[in-house]
């Protein structure tokens, strides 16, 4: 469960456990997070980040759609838990100080060794619970 209020992820045991909880930042004014019932699709360690400009409003005309590799410096971190919001994952970031302070492009943006616990506790089909 995301609470946008609280800037938190719980992970949450079949019991209603919380088992695991994590600073998170979560949208922002121009993408903000969808709020509602979801389900995790996909786990995706080390994935390739596929740009498209289209998808974000601040993007510079002039950029082209991309591949960016695993690695470092990809946008989403170490790991992609996709969501059944198309478009809409919980995932890593390479810049770990900006969590809980920056805004995301309305995904839920956790440091990469959190997202790395995370995809070892959830699993494809688990409830994702994104609250105010």
């Amino acid at each position: 469960m995301v609470s946008k209020s609280r800037h938190t992820l719980e992970a949450l045991s079949a019991a209603g456990r919380v088992i695991a909880e994590y600073p998170v930042t979560s949208g922002s004014q121009h993408d903000p997070l969808p709020i509602g019932n979801w389900k995790v699709t996909v786990i995706s360690p080390h994935p390739v980040f596929h740009y498209n400009p289209d998808l974000f409003w601040n993007a510079p005309e002039a950029d082209e759609k991309a591949k960016i590799q695993p690695g470092p410096n990809n946008p989403v971190g170490v790991v992609w838990i996709g969501i059944s919001k198309e478009h809409y994952g919980i995932h890593g970031t390479p810049e770990p100080s900006l969590v809980g302070h920056a805004e995301s492009h309305g995904c839920v943006r956790l440091t990469n060794w959190d997202a790395a616990e995370l995809a070892k506790i959830v699993t494809v089909g688990a409830p994702v619970i994104f609250k105010e």
